[in-house]
């Protein structure tokens, strides 16, 4: 098909505001597919559980346009997640524009500033559509307005769609053929396709998401990974429609697949550039970075003989997404297990769900804790995720932790328990802006491991659900930190131990001691709990014996009948609590995460 008649564009979004329907009524009106249930895109159970995209999904179309021509649409459904925001950058980089897609009722939030804002520092044609127009409580005008101000006023009107009943669907797919703009000819340049996302297939390997940018690909072709220099020869190449479907070849401009015998998916690096080994590119397209984990946590099988089934689960599903990371490490308390790093706290969640549901295992997450640097006064640089790692004190000569910059929108009427929260986890104030007569935006930097404990349930909880975050990374500041041990039973847990600001370490061990004495079942024996910074005891709390009755078939006699039977329980209690071992719940672990 002529170039000209091709058009590529993705769907963005925050969270819940309708992109994987839209997608659906695009799929039914072009006639691509019948969709017989919802979010057809959305493959994973879990993405139609939790209601949000987690990968990207592309999917080929043929429009056929007021003017009587066939266009080809390539349309990719990108995830709205912050913690996949470098697959979301990548997806644009793929495409010559994007639909921004706003609920009605709840209009413009963080991750939508952010979607906008990355497209335009992209270059890409946005279209503005607002959705859920058929709700009661949907506010046409004042989102309109919220748009105008992100967007301006010289840019077209938002088309107004209900994405369920298929209301305006004929107008989003006319505007996209007349406002995209058409790929830029590539033909006779070497070879360059970005690699926007993947997946593995057990009897063919790595499975490439690429659009081509120059040259054309075929079966047979010798092709490089600009990245890391790993050359293949391509068995075969093809579209989404939206199942995989075999071509003879792709060319400049569109969106397709490849497949090429690469039996490592971590190979296959979002954002990489594909050349050609006869003729290669000069140099890659821009914008390409490693993607580094933000979030690390402890993976423990909760029945120690289930450890080989996870340590093969957990190779098979890094087959199919190798952006998290994973080492075997042992704790004293738990056995052996994996240290693993995520993008984040919903990428640690759906890990552990794919995991527990695709491979039947029970696991243990310890509480998630974020990387920090230390610079050591022999002039060694020390990275370290795992608290059990923290440098000696006399060693350290500086020591910094990760920071973001954060994005809140939210009400004014909530503008009071926000700023008081962001105060509260140590952030910094760089900007407040008052978009209109309602809403207020915030921009704060914030260490990372502020966000990484339930910031985001306190924001949400304080705002009635208002409010809306989207951060980026920024790189790492100066600070003071020590390790806070956690002692049951007189020993000291390791998968409890945390890196906490040297200030607050009183505060948090005495708030640690007191959840886990609510969390930790009695046992026979009085159990001492402690919270420690290096031998000195900061904090402690006594869970008290369970205790039985044992005087309960005494009905007189002298007291000493009844001291008799109680300093026989007693020296039983003594005898416990020697040989005695705790049971401590998966809640434990995750209560370091709720302390204020």
């Amino acid at each position: 098909m002529d170039i000209a008649q091709i058009r590529n564009f993705a769907i963005v979004a925050h969270i819940d505001h309708g992109k994987s329907t839209l997608a659906d009524r695009l799929l039914e009106a072009t006639g691509t597919m019948k969709v017989e249930y919802d979010q057809v895109l959305d493959d994973m159970d879990l993405e139609r559980e939790h209601g949000i995209t987690i990968k990207a999904h592309p999917v080929r179309m043929k429009y056929r346009a007021k003017d009587g021509k066939t266009y080809l649409l390539n349309l990719i459904d990108t995830p709205g997640h912050v913690d996949f925001a470098y697959e979301v950058s990548r997806s644009l980089a793929a495409v010559e524009g994007v639909i921004l897609l706003v609920d009605a009722s709840q209009g413009v939030e963080a991750q939508t500033l952010a979607h906008a804002q990355l497209a335009k520092d992209l270059g890409k044609h946005i279209i503005p559509v607002i959705n859920k127009i058929d709700l009661p409580h949907a506010d046409i005008s004042g989102v309109t307005h919220q748009i105008e101000e992100i967007l301006g006023k010289d840019k077209i009107a938002p088309i107004l769609t209900s994405a369920k009943n298929g209301i305006g669907i004929e107008e989003v797919l006319g505007t996209v053929v007349n406002e995209i703009p058409p790929p830029l000819k590539g033909d006779n340049r070497p070879l360059r396709a970005l690699i926007f996302d993947s997946h593995f297939d057990p009897y063919r390997g790595a499975v490439i998401y690429a659009r081509i940018v120059d040259g054309e690909i075929l079966p047979g072709t010798k092709i490089k990974l600009m990245s890391n220099k790993k050359s293949y020869e391509v068995t075969e190449v093809g579209i989404f429609s939206p199942h995989l479907q075999s071509q003879d070849r792709l060319t400049a401009g569109e969106v397709g697949y490849l497949m090429a015998g690469i039996k490592n998916v971590a190979d296959t690096k979002i954002g990489d550039t594909i050349t050609s080994v006869v003729d290669p590119a000069s140099e890659p397209l821009p914008g390409y970075k490693e993607t580094k984990p933000m979030v690390f946590c402890g993976l423990y099988p909760i029945n120690a003989t289930e450890y080989t089934t996870l340590k093969d689960s957990i190779s098979k599903l890094h087959l199919n997404d190798s952006s998290w990371i994973y080492t075997p490490e042992s704790s004293s308390a738990l056995g052996a297990g994996f240290r693993c790093g995520f993008l984040g706290l919903l990428h640690m969640e759906i890990i552990q769900e794919r995991l527990e549901r695709e491979y039947s295992l029970n696991l243990l997450l310890t509480n998630p804790t974020v990387p920090y640097r230390f610079k050591l006064k022999n002039g060694e640089i020390k990275e370290i995720e795992n608290p059990t790692h923290f440098p000696p004190l006399q060693e350290i000569a500086e020591m910094e932790e990760p920071y973001i910059r954060g994005t809140i929108l939210l009400p004014n009427d909530y503008l009071g328990g926000v700023l008081k929260l962001c105060e509260q986890r140590r952030g910094i104030q760089k900007s407040i802006e008052y978009l209109d007569g309602t809403r207020c935006k915030l921009l704060y930097d914030l260490p990372l491991f502020e966000v990484v404990r339930d910031f985001y349930d306190r924001l949400k909880s304080i705002s009635r659900g208002y409010a809306s975050l989207d951060y980026e990374y920024i790189g790492y500041r100066k600070g003071e930190f020590v390790r806070l041990d956690i002692l049951v039973a007189g020993e000291r847990i390791d998968a409890l131990a945390s890196i906490v600001p040297k200030e607050k370490a009183y505060a948090q061990g005495r708030e640690i001691v007191v959840r886990l004495k609510e969390l930790i079942p009695r046992q026979q024996f009085a159990c001492a709990i402690q919270a420690a910074v290096g031998s000195h005891i900061i904090a402690r709390e006594t869970i008290p014996a369970l205790k039985k009755h044992v005087t309960g078939k005494c009905y007189g006699g002298d007291i000493t009948r009844k001291r008799k039977l109680w300093n026989k329980q007693k020296e039983g209690k003594k005898r416990l609590k020697r040989i005695g071992k705790m049971d401590i719940p998966q809640e434990a672990f995750m209560a370091i995460l709720k302390v204020e």
